[in-house]
């Protein structure tokens, strides 16, 4: 059994998303646990090298998590040939020009979405990648969730019989920054620096709905901006310019519907900050970021509209909770493991940069049929 160092430039990681998820819970995790087993029993230890603006930031970071390596040297650490891996957490509208640049510096490439702010420049991303023969993936991290994973063991093992509709909700309240301080940065909410919660989360909704129920057809999206004026980190108000909120339907293939709502400006009243309701001919299921609830056609009520008279059923009664048969890691973790053995045992990779770019695609069209008010058909895409 041999052991393989895998160095890794990790540039963008001082964001809560890039600190939390990708360096403390996944790779650091990866590195506490002797790093990833390969088919033949090789290990591949990660060794990180944080990498960005803010040194002072950098530094605490390196040292409270005891990471040897740190700069703000982009360049520097781009011509370390023995660092093989880049990966980026950072804006996403400097996302495209930083990958090509690892790739002409020799890197595979792994990252953040949106890959891009246009679809052209996603594409010409995923091309310029596989013409230069970079491995490359692109985070999908919500297909990894426990109550995702089960959803689609239900549809594998055909619970749900022919899926009609799919009804989502995410979002919570984000504050405005005045009374009480935001808990998203600023950024998003200024149209200048790519922000806007389509862009932001239709590139989800792609994935999620593509691997999970089935491929998207089309797309009718409203966005909104509920709340046009906010508070930055320095507590000095700004113009919101782009959507806060949006409410989408999609038509997948095989005629199922979804009804998603996007929102930073809704007060929670429901079991997650992301529930999935989904209805079939012989069972419908209800799943949280963790938790997934069924009831099948044998366990469905027969309720009688009675506005006159008080509801004495209690639907909730009706619902099970489909048990944890297995361990569920991290999400951004799993999608770690399974990037790294791509890159050392050639297992196939589904979430690459043209999967990244149908997220972009997505986000566009939306914002296209918010602008021009009707339905817009998703072209195939193809390198």
């Amino acid at each position: 059994m041999a052991e393989h160092r895998l160095g890794i430039i990790m540039h963008g990681v001082t964001g809560r998303m890039g600190t939390n998820q990708h360096l403390i819970r996944s790779l650091l995790e990866i590195r506490a646990q002797g790093g990833v087993v390969l088919s033949n029993d090789d290990r591949v230890i990660v060794d990180p090298i944080l990498v960005g603006r803010n040194a002072d930031k950098l530094e605490r970071l390196a040292k409270t998590h005891n990471v040897k390596r740190w700069t703000t040297d982009v360049d520097a650490a781009l011509a370390n040939k023995d660092d093989r891996l880049f990966f980026d957490a950072a804006s996403t509208q400097l996302r495209a020009g930083l990958l090509k640049k690892a790739i002409d510096a020799g890197k595979d490439i792994y990252c953040e979405k949106p890959i891009a702010e246009t679809l052209d420049v996603a594409m010409d991303l995923a091309r310029y990648a596989n013409d230069r023969g970079a491995k490359n993936g692109v985070v999908h991290d919500k297909l990894s969730l426990p109550g995702l994973l089960k959803l689609k063991a239900l549809r594998d093992n055909g619970f749900f019989g022919d899926i009609l509709s799919v009804r989502g909700e995410f979002g919570y309240w984000v504050f405005e920054g005045n009374w009480q301080e935001a808990q998203r940065p600023s950024w998003n909410y200024r149209k200048s620096d790519g922000g806007g919660i389509i862009l932001d989360m239709l590139c989800h909704w792609r994935y999620v709905l593509d691997h999970t129920f089935a491929p998207v057809k089309s797309v009718s999206c409203l966005g909104a901006t509920h709340i046009p004026k906010r508070w930055d980190e320095k507590g000095k108000p700004y113009d919101a310019d782009c959507d806060d909120a949006a409410y989408t339907t999609f038509e997948l293939e095989g005629g199922i519907i979804v009804q998603m709502n996007s929102s930073w400006c809704t007060r929670v009243h429901r079991d997650d900050l992301l529930t999935l309701h989904v209805d079939g001919t012989h069972g419908s299921a209800v799943a949280g970021l963790q938790k997934c609830k069924t009831q099948a056609r044998v366990n469905t009520p027969k309720p009688v509209w009675n506005p006159d008279v008080l509801q004495a059923m209690n639907f909730y009664d009706d619902w099970a909770e489909v048990p944890d048969n297995r361990i569920y890691d991290n999400g951004f973790k799993v999608q770690w493991e399974n990037f790294i053995r791509h890159l050392y045992d050639g297992t196939p990779w589904t979430y690459d940069l043209l999967s990244g770019a149908k997220g972009v695609q997505l986000a566009e069209l939306g914002l296209q049929s918010w602008a021009e008010r009707r339905w817009i058909d998703i072209p195939n895409l193809t390198l």
